[in-house]
């Protein structure tokens, strides 16, 4: 019988039991029966032993100039990349991506962590001529302090990476808590950090649940900001319970990403980038492209190319080289996604392809669900409205550019959106109009870039974005400073 591997929380540079011993256990989503590791069931006793140790840890990382701060995180970098393949494994047996997935994912995280220590050594204030002689004014950016980081399953490497780099590069220390799903994942970055030799208490781990950690992680008046990437629904309960103690929060949340294609596009280009952003770890991107809205004139042939695309994809296991597309994360995530293709079908839209659970040999132990698309979606309908996170995809057909924009802004979230077509009148006109905090041109719904900023608007974020300039901004306080010298 396989040995369960447990760990621990890390918090002041050890590694550490729950004070309660409480455990829990998480699993395999393409093959249930292996369960990937126990981990600790904390408490609220858990979380005041992280905040104490990282109030104790700030003054001397606050007291640290910008380069030593970064000759530390560059050793935790250095060894992300030595490690990329153990690292993306792991991804994979907790997430179910494919591995490939898990390994830009990697990628990704290294490009965001070398860019934000660069910031961190730009960062600097400002100085401006007074109306008043002999007196010099400039600006300082400081540290808020003993920070919470509450990162999603999705991208359980890349999202923490981007928001703990910042945080720290600013002079901040962290109380970090990953998604139960993908535990393991914060454990190993944790990890990183001891091996590295960064201050004890600068950085600390606790496992657990939302309902019980997460709540005096948004809660304690010693935290100071909150970076927090999960459901809207989540992240608006986080907005108000921070509110009672003025704390800063920084919420990337729920999407419902739309690509508009026009009838002057690259219909191949189009029908590729929406089949790569709607199915990619099982449409469990928070920019995946949820509704693909065409113009009339070319929904029949944009129609018949995504249904052969999805139709192509070979979903398996996320080792499985031959897999296109792995499991969804959980028996969690079966359920509701299952709930929403029942929903579509009594609304009345179309299903093309897909919609089951894959069972069968080499299926009857996992979490798969075939990548599914729906036509004659109309707006107004819950599968075109709802965040399903999941490879569930909506046609919606329109007559012209005015209408696809209408119907593009007309839901509760304000994430991403893409647009394809070759004339730039009405590529500039989508631009200006759509409501999102990232927008593309030719390009998926889901394609970043570490130099600038990330996040929604409406109801998909909350505060400053992460990554860019925006990135460690938000883990500053600006302080003006006027000096009389005559």
């Amino acid at each position: 019988m396989e040995r369960i591997r447990k760990f621990k929380n890390y918090i002041n540079g050890n590694w550490v039991e729950t004070v309660t011993q409480r455990t829990f256990e998480q699993r395999n989503p393409a093959q249930l029966s292996q369960i990937t590791g126990q981990f600790q069931n904390s408490s609220e006793d858990d979380v005041q032993n992280a905040i104490a140790a990282a109030q104790a840890a700030f003054p001397l990382w606050k007291a640290l100039t910008s380069f030593q701060r970064a000759e530390q995180l560059r050793r935790v970098l250095d060894l992300i990349v030595r490690r990329k393949e153990e690292i993306s494994t792991i991804i994979t047996l907790e997430n179910g991506k494919i591995l490939s997935d898990s390994v830009l994912e990697v990628e990704s995280a290294i490009k965001e962590m070398d860019f934000q220590i660069n910031e961190g050594l730009r960062l600097s204030g400002e100085i401006a001529p007074l109306d008043l002689n002999g007196v010099f004014a400039y600006t300082l950016k400081e540290p808020l302090g003993v920070v919470s980081i509450i990162s999603p399953w999705n991208f359980p490497f890349n999202v923490p990476i981007r928001k703990i780099t910042p945080a720290l590069m600013a002079g901040n220390s962290c109380i970090f808590k990953p998604a139960s799903l993908t535990a393991q994942t914060g454990c190993f970055l944790a990890q990183m950090f001891e091996e590295a030799d960064v201050i004890p208490g600068v950085l600390n781990m606790l496992t657990g649940s939302g309902a019980e950690v997460g709540d005096m992680m948004i809660s304690d008046p010693r935290i100071k900001a909150i970076s927090f990437t999960g459901s809207t629904e989540v992240g608006m309960e986080i907005q108000k319970k921070s509110a009672a103690n003025a704390i800063r929060t920084q919420l990337e949340m729920g999407g419902k990403n739309a690509t508009v294609i026009l009838e002057d596009a690259d219909i191949e280009s189009a029908v590729s980038a929406v089949a790569r952003a709607s199915f990619a770890c099982s449409g469990q991107w928070c920019t995946s492209t949820s509704r693909v809205i065409v113009v009339n004139k070319v929904a029949r042939e944009v129609t018949e190319k995504l249904v052969n695309a999805t139709n192509s994809i070979i979903v398996g296991n996320g080792f499985d080289n031959s897999a296109g597309m792995g499991p969804v994360c959980g028996t969690a995530q079966v359920e509701t996604i299952m709930k929403y293709i029942e929903c579509g079908k009594k609304e009345g839209a179309k299903l093309l392809t897909g919609g089951n659970i894959i069972s069968g040999q080499g299926f009857e132990d996992g979490c798969f669900i075939e990548p599914t698309i729906f036509a004659e979606v109309r707006p107004e309908m819950k599968i075109a409205q709802e965040e399903i996170f999941g490879p569930v995809l909506s046609i919606i057909t329109v007559e012209n550019l005015d209408e696809a924009i209408e119907i593009s802004n007309n839901t509760k979230f304000g994430l991403s959106s893409s647009i394809f077509t070759n004339n730039l009148k009405h590529a500039m006109k989508f631009i200006e109009q759509t409501e999102v905090g990232l927008t593309h041109l030719n390009l998926m719904t889901s394609f970043k870039s570490p130099e600038f900023p990330f996040g929604g608007i409406k109801n998909s974020g909350v505060g400053l974005p992460e990554a860019g300039k925006t990135g460690i901004e938000f883990f500053t306080n600006s302080k003006t400073v006027y000096v009389k010298h005559i």
